[in-house]
């Protein structure tokens, strides 16, 4: 082998340090981008000449090449961010998004997500993000866009309602007290139904009557409440103490309504009262009232749970699920093409991608409010970056001196 093969080992040293320079300075300069997988460069040795008929013992190499660059798909650090829809990926896989109207599929760790003016879930560089709906509680087998646009909580009918009230024993008869209970019908409206109690003159005893502000009541409008020695309810409608129903119709309201079966809840599981509802020588009051329907309600924010679920919180009081985050995983994360802006496309060396749902089938979980930083260690980079310079400068060395040495050579005929 000539010194004239000693400068082109030179030379290929030169140009794999340069190129494994570029790696380190593409790591460097991305230490602060939001799910940045750094790289490595790998080498490989360039056979050369097998001198003395193929000895084994007698094989020159013919310096260095980049065989290739290597992802590294080590766990970022997470830090918290005061945004709901800032996402970490805590594990394997990856985010799915596309282009709005596109079958495109793009691939992130970056989960750096805002809602758009048509209120889709969109990345920083404009790709939606990908889910299942949620259907009355129920989740969607069908991937599609995460769509938060006119999200808003169904209303609920009251169904029961038990009502802190005391009625003074020492009123004299045709004392009355009123009791407004508040309730929601089917679409939302909300009914006050008022509770006019009258004081029987025999016995702790005072006759009921209720009138809704809306709609009227076709069943259990009127009856009796009667109370013990001790001022604790005994009997309802003359017979043993037991739960109430009123049927309320809103056909006639000014808007209609479906028909609502509304339980007075006045004794407990076993048929004993729970003591809401007493008779005690004491001023009349109302002094609670709880029961479970409730108005229809606007969007006020999101959470995301670790399974990728979105809850809304909305300003009636409720939670609702709206959408799951869907997520992939690649047989070889390190075959994914590279698109930019922290995107990955699938390719023939990283195999399909395997949709799921978080923290199933080996994926990880979704952390809210949160971001996976890049996992490029800047002290390891910096070191990396010394090693990589004294090997260029050794390989420069080496053509300097294989230069001294040819100029010895041709200086032999003087």
């Amino acid at each position: 082998m000539s010194l004239i093969s000693t400068l082109f080992t030179g030379v290929s040293g030169l140009s794999g340090q340069s190129k494994a320079m570029e790696i380190i300075g593409d790591n460097i300069a991305n230490v602060n981008t939001v799910g940045f997988k750094g790289s490595a460069p790998v080498f490989g040795d360039i056979f050369s000449t097998v001198l003395h008929n193929g000895a084994v013992t007698s094989q020159l190499g013919g310096g260095s090449q980049l065989s290739g660059v290597l992802q590294v798909w080590d766990q970022g650090a997470i830090e918290h961010s005061p945004n709901a829809l800032d996402l970490a990926i805590d594990g394997n896989g990856f985010f799915i998004t596309s282009t709005y109207g596109d079958t495109d599929q793009y691939f992130t760790r970056n989960g750096q997500f805002r809602l758009n003016e048509l209120g889709l879930v969109q990345s920083m560089t404009g790709e939606i993000l990908k889910g299942f709906d949620y259907t009355a509680g129920v989740i969607s087998t069908t991937m599609d866009d995460i769509d938060l646009a006119g999200v808003q909580s169904t209303p609920n009918a009251s169904t029961y309602f038990n009502s802190g009230t005391q009625l003074n024993a020492a009123s004299t008869a045709t004392s009355t007290f009123i009791t407004p209970v508040t309730l929601y019908n089917s679409v939302g409206s909300i009914v006050t139904l008022n509770i006019t109690f009258t004081k029987v003159s025999s016995a702790n005893q005072w006759s009921y009557s209720a009138i809704p502000s809306e709609g009227t009541i076709t069943a259990g409008a009127t009856g009796t409440v009667t109370f013990d020695t001790t001022g604790q309810l005994s009997l309802v409608d003359g017979e043993t103490a037991a739960d109430h129903t009123f049927t309320l119709n809103f056909d006639d309201a000014t808007t209609p309504a479906n028909e609502m079966s509304l339980n007075w809840d006045l004794v407990d599981a076993v048929g004993t009262t729970h003591g809401k509802l007493t008779g005690f020588a004491a001023a009349s009051n109302n002094n609670s009232l709880v029961q479970d329907g409730y108005a229809t309600g606007t969007l006020l924010g999101l959470s995301v749970t670790s399974l990728g679920d979105i809850t809304g919180l909305f300003n009636n009081g409720q939670t609702e699920l709206l959408n799951r985050i869907a997520m992939a995983d690649f047989l070889s994360p390190s075959g994914l093409n590279r698109s930019g802006n922290n995107k990955y496309t699938e390719s023939q060396e990283s195999g399909q991608p395997t949709i799921g749902v978080p923290d199933t089938g080996g994926l990880g979980k979704i952390l809210g409010e949160s971001l996976e930083l890049s996992n490029v260690d800047i002290a390891q980079a910096f070191v990396t970056m010394i090693k990589t310079q004294q090997a260029y400068q050794a390989s420069a060395r080496l053509i300097t001196t294989t230069d001294d040495l040819l100029s010895e050579s041709v200086n032999l005929v003087r």
